[in-house]
């Protein structure tokens, strides 16, 4: 299971933290990201990163948003900062997991956080 949090209401210009953690019996990640569906517009991706820490992020956050990951709490976080109206969207977790030594890895989705950017 993934469980987010840090969504809110925020001005624009202002910075906002995003935080999932992944929980139950994991014997590692793969890949962890966060995605975003703003209304009307299909889920797209924000950002990722690997388990080694290469990230990957959309074009219209890069130099705003970072990806970091604490992989001893298998928690990863998305750092928002100057937040614009546009970024306003319900923002999703994603991440690959694998549960057993024997397992192969599954993807999970938390279950969505309000990101809202309004003045």
């Amino acid at each position: 299971q993934l469980q987010a949090s840090g969504g809110g209401l925020v001005q624009p210009g202002w910075s906002l933290r995003l935080s999932c953690a992944a929980s139950g019996s994991i014997f590692s990640i793969n890949a962890m990201g966060w995605y975003r569906q703003a209304p009307g517009k299909q889920r797209e991706l924000v950002a990722t990163i690997t388990s080694g820490g290469s990230t990957n992020y959309e074009d219209s956050v890069k130099g705003r948003f970072t990806i970091p990951r604490d992989n001893l709490k298998n928690t990863v976080y998305l750092q928002m900062n100057s937040l614009e109206p546009e970024d306003t969207a319900v923002y999703y977790c994603n991440a690959d997991i694998r549960r057993s030594r024997w397992g192969s890895f599954r993807d999970y989705w938390g279950p969505g956080t309000q990101v809202t950017v309004s003045s």
